[in-house]
């Protein structure tokens, strides 16, 4: 926790201390975990998007679902890192078998 900021006038404001040296937790929460939420956020609505346009039988779903799949790829193979770290293998698991079910989805639109 921050020392409160002691103004000239004696008086102690904690939120001033925080906005003097920068330190808002909500913000740098958000900042930092926000990015990964963007993309899984995008990456998410370009495959249900590609699926619905699949299987509605859209002449642009194919490629919009072959780059959706490349981005879950991608979300799969890094995101087990941070979980094996701190050793939670059933997560690490869970993106396994997300894994081998996109490649499977993979196989049969190709």
């Amino acid at each position: 926790m921050l020392e409160p900021a002691v103004h000239e006038r004696g008086h102690e404001c904690t939120n001033c201390a925080q906005v003097i040296r920068g330190w808002q937790p909500s913000l740098v929460r958000a900042t930092q975990v926000s990015p990964g939420y963007d993309a899984e956020f995008v990456t998410a609505i370009a495959l249900v998007a590609g699926s619905v346009g699949l299987l509605t039988g859209q002449s642009w779903s194919q490629w919009l679902y072959l780059v959706a799949i490349g981005m879950l790829f991608y979300t799969v193979i890094v995101s087990p890192g941070y979980y094996a770290e701190k050793d939670e293998w059933p997560i690490v698991a869970m993106f396994a078998v997300i894994l081998v079910l996109a490649l499977a989805s993979l196989v049969l639109i190709i």
